[in-house]
């Protein structure tokens, strides 16, 4: 069986992550969306919340786990079997790091292959960042998140600004 790694914040998950993750089923047998504590880019949501969000968008779709990981992520990979880590690219922006990090990953661990998907076009622009600003300004979320996502995240919004 084939597994790939598709790991992230999802602060919160979008529908270009969940584009990236249905998508990857083509190529894998199972994807494992990996979720990150990340502190260094001050979540907006606890871990908890976000692996809870994660669960809601994907529970229809077979061939999906969600989990949680900490440390070196290719090290999470090796540890769960998976082959490959999965990534997406929206732009050329993004092609810079995501390089620097696949081949520091193969330094450290040369079985774990990175496969870089870019997304649908209609998620090419969207980012969590980029949405919850949106969020911040009163902006429609409706063709960029789960409605019950999208919800929590103007309820979180809103708690914030108080």
């Amino acid at each position: 069986m084939k597994l790939g790694v598709y790991p992230g914040t999802f602060d919160p998950v979008t529908h270009g992550h969940t584009d990236i993750i249905t998508r990857s089923l083509r190529v894998f047998d199972k994807v494992v969306v990996a979720v990150a504590p990340n502190p260094a880019k001050y979540p907006l949501f606890t871990l908890a919340e976000r692996l809870d969000m994660v669960r809601l968008v994907m529970k229809d779709i077979d061939g999906v786990d969600v989990t949680s990981f900490e440390g070196l992520l290719v090290d999470y990979v090796e540890r769960s079997g998976a082959h490959a880590i999965i990534r997406g690219l929206r732009a050329i922006s993004d092609f810079e790091h995501e390089f620097q990090m696949a081949l520091i990953n193969r330094k450290l661990a040369r079985n774990v292959e990175t496969v870089f998907l870019m997304p649908s076009e209609e998620y090419s622009y969207l980012s969590s960042t980029i949405i919850k600003d949106v969020a911040k300004h009163g902006g429609s979320l409706t063709e960029f998140l789960h409605p019950e996502v999208a919800r929590r995240l103007q309820e979180r919004i809103r708690s914030v600004a108080l």
